[in-house]
């Protein structure tokens, strides 16, 4: 198969725009995944292939932790775990073949933000089915609610630049929701970012807190430390999406 090298694809594939970006950029994919997903884009460049179709794939891998975290056991735990890693590698992968064929659209867009939505709520609701002794009780309740406020709390987000573009005004940028009204506010934004506690309902960050869930409950015995995981997962869903739309509210996002 011919094809770009890996140095020609990545010029392309990962500009700097994408690369050094302070928002919208994974650490995880920072870290390490943009480092792989370059081959796997190489790969993908010498097949028939499309950007859609790899997003689509990404959405089922990351639909598949969900079922497959529901399932009792460590290597469930672990399965879903290296699914969630296969669907951000993907989610890194669609992005940058689409960027080199050319094939950049509001379709793979409005996917790739579907994709996010289904994986954050397929993992929350099978936590809260691994969790459960009986269907459905009160843990199956629980991973529902955190799913609907992890969902939510993305909605807040986009649907800043949908209000944006319905009163004639371009997509906001990073630099405006770091302003705010209030100075008090804008400190209290500055620490709660720092805590990062909002990352407990991510998939990337909550697939490996599962994993170590699973871990203690095996030595331990019972499923305790899945069911306070869950319990935790509800608490900062809620507390997340009231401050998140706070910290819209009163930045200049919407102005």
């Amino acid at each position: 198969m011919s094809g770009p090298s890996v140095a020609e694809l990545r010029a392309v594939a990962q500009p700097h725009s994408t690369m050094d970006r302070n928002s919208g950029e994974h650490w995880a994919g920072a870290l390490y995944m943009r480092k792989l997903s370059i081959y796997v884009t190489w790969f993908l460049a010498k097949t028939p292939i499309t950007p859609n179709q790899t997003t689509w794939l990404m959405i089922l891998s990351g639909l598949l932790a969900g079922v497959v975290i529901a399932l009792p056991g460590l290597w469930a735990a672990v399965g879903a775990a290296l699914l969630i890693q296969l669907y951000l590698l993907l989610d890194c992968s669609d992005g940058e073949l689409a960027r080199w064929t050319r094939r950049t659209s509001i379709t793979g867009v409005y996917l790739d933000r579907v994709g996010h939505y289904f994986a954050e709520a397929a993992l929350l609701i099978g936590l809260g089915f691994r969790a459960s002794e009986t269907l459905p009780d009160w843990y199956t309740v629980m991973g529902f609610a955190a799913a609907l406020g992890a969902i939510l709390i993305k909605a807040e987000t986009d649907l800043v630049d949908v209000a944006r573009a319905r009163s004639g005004l371009v997509a906001a940028t990073e630099s405006s929701a770091e302003q705010f009204q209030s100075r008090g506010l804008g400190m209290a934004r500055k620490a709660a970012a720092a805590l990062k506690f909002h990352r407990l309902v991510q998939a990337v960050e909550l697939s490996i807190i599962v994993v170590v869930a699973a871990v203690w409950d095996l030595l331990a015995g019972g499923l305790a430390a899945t069911r306070v995981l869950v319990v935790a997962c509800v608490v900062v869903a809620v507390l997340q999406m009231a401050l998140h739309l706070v910290s819209i509210l009163a930045s200049r996002r919407l102005s």
